[in-house]
Formats: structure tokens, C-alpha cells, sequence
């Protein structure tokens, strides 16, 4: 009984968990198919190329080794050459000439290395 009780904890645990992570991909995924990644919260790894804030408020360029992407961010902005883990909801933008315009990552969790 304790056994059964102790799996049937141990499968909601994990199932908890799992569901919990953002997928992570490359922007060049997003990209390439905005409407299956469309409010939808992912991870992408890369490095800050630029970055703008104030106030506690800002946006930074994320690039990978597959393309470039902002990230909207409601806390102070990392520094430029900074390696960021960014977890957020992807938002797409405008698509004009083949070339998507104001797409961004809201970001809700970061890890800086």
C-alpha cells in the first residue's frame, strides 16, 4: 500500500515538473514558424548584443547562433556580452517582405551565466 502511495505521489510529482519547463529552442525555429510558438512560453539561450533600459524596465537583444531576438523585460537588462537563459511568452509581430518586424520574447525568468 505504501509503495502504491509513494509511486502514485512520485508520478505527480514528475508530471508537475515536466509540465512546468518551457520548451527550448533556437530563434531560428521561432522564426521560421511563429504561429506555433504564438503566446506560447519558450526558452532560448544566447548572448546579449545590445540593450536599453531604465527604471528597472528595458529590452535586450538576445542572439543565438541562428539569429537575433528582443526580449521585453520588466527587470534591469544584463549587460551587453552576457550569456542569458530568457523563459517568456513569444509574441510576433508584424510580417512584412518575408522579414518578421517587432517580434519579442516577454520575458518572466532569466539565468544569467
Amino acid at each position: 500500500m505504501k509503495t502504491r502511495i509513494f509511486g502514485s505521489l512520485m508520478l505527480i510529482a514528475a508530471t508537475l515538473f515536466l509540465t512546468g519547463c518551457p520548451e527550448q529552442t533556437t530563434i531560428a525555429r521561432i522564426n521560421a514558424d511563429p504561429a506555433r510558438y504564438r503566446n506560447r512560453k519558450v526558452l532560448i539561450v544566447g548572448n546579449v548584443t545590445n540593450s536599453f533600459g531604465a527604471l528597472g524596465q528595458g529590452a535586450y537583444e538576445l542572439s543565438d547562433e541562428t539569429g537575433k531576438l528582443w526580449v521585453i523585460t520588466q527587470r534591469g537588462v544584463p549587460s551587453k556580452g552576457a550569456r542569458v537563459g530568457a523563459v517568456g511568452k513569444y509574441m510576433h509581430g508584424v510580417t512584412w517582405g518575408g522579414r518578421n518586424l517587432g517580434s519579442a520574447l516577454e520575458e518572466t525568468d532569466r539565468r544569467v551565466r
